[in-house]
């Protein structure tokens, strides 16, 4: 655990410096590398697909799907041609996808492919809701958003779960995890929430907020969290891993760290959009 606390302590400031003290390219720039890393991650350290040419077309897909989001948020190019580039990169990595499973029919299957499009697709764009985030106005406010309702859900429920656990939550998919936990877990993530947003109205000149819909964010991002690292945890016991790298000792790879934020962070967009919480 003392390691565990550790890499958070160092890694916690490093990531908030980036987004708080450098422009939202600096965001898409490292959500980029993140998700490049958490494609060979998926794909090579699983061994799902151990195949290089395929690692390197979804890790340079991953990375292009985050950079396009910066792109529209900050509305660096036109819609049309933003949507006509990311329709070209579609049809491109599929295309290589498929001239690889037509080459290598009989190594290669194709639910490994699936695998391929989910690494430079699916998570990625889910991911680059950060990067989105970071791109709207007061946006390196509503970033934080996305982290504090999946990384303080994921520690209160890891906290309260040592302290209190008794009932598993999911002995076979994680079984460390306990009801008591998932309940700490969503009561901290709300007034986590609930702390943030007289944050940002005491301190930061938010004039209108509405500690309801605050309360909304921590609450929906609770389950949230607990449905992305379930979700990957399950990945996890299929291939027989204990963790998708070592990247973050005590915590494990990109995928270990953020596989909560890329449903909270959606989550956080979507809600921002539909029920801002707060606005200056």
């Amino acid at each position: 655990m003392l390691v565990r606390i550790l890499t958070a302590v160092v890694g916690l400031p490093l990531l908030l410096a980036v987004v708080f003290l450098l422009p939202p390219v600096a965001t898409a720039i490292l959500f980029a590398l993140a998700c490049m890393i958490a494609a060979y991650e998926m794909l090579w350290r699983t061994g799902l697909l151990k195949h290089k040419r395929i690692v390197v077309y979804t890790a340079l897909m991953a990375a292009f799907v985050v950079m396009w989001s910066w792109c529209e948020a900050c509305s660096i190019f036109s819609g049309e041609i933003l949507w006509a580039s990311m329709l070209l990169a579609v049809f491109l990595f599929g295309s290589l996808l498929f001239c690889e499973l037509l080459a290598g029919h009989k190594e290669i299957k194709f639910s490994s492919l699936c695998v391929a499009l989910f690494s430079g697709l699916i998570y990625p764009f889910l991911m680059g809701a950060l990067v989105r985030l970071r791109g709207m106005e007061e946006g390196v406010y509503y970033i934080l958003v996305a982290f504090i309702i999946s990384m303080v859900a994921d520690s209160g429920a890891y906290f309260a779960g040592r302290a209190f656990g008794k009932h598993k939550l999911a002995p076979v998919i994680s079984p460390k995890k306990t009801v008591e936990g998932a309940i700490g877990g969503v009561i901290l993530n709300i007034l986590g929430m609930i702390l943030y947003t007289v944050i940002l109205n005491k301190c930061f000149g938010f004039t209108q907020v509405n500690y309801f819909y605050a309360a909304i964010y921590g609450l929906v991002g609770a389950f949230g969290s607990m449905l992305g690292d379930l979700t990957f945890s399950v990945a996890k016991r299929q291939v027989g891993i204990k963790d998708y790298g070592n990247l973050f000792p005590g915590h494990g790879g990109i995928l270990d760290r953020f596989d909560s934020t890329m449903i909270c962070a959606p989550i956080a967009e979507a809600l921002l959009l539909l029920i801002p919480f707060a606005v200056k």
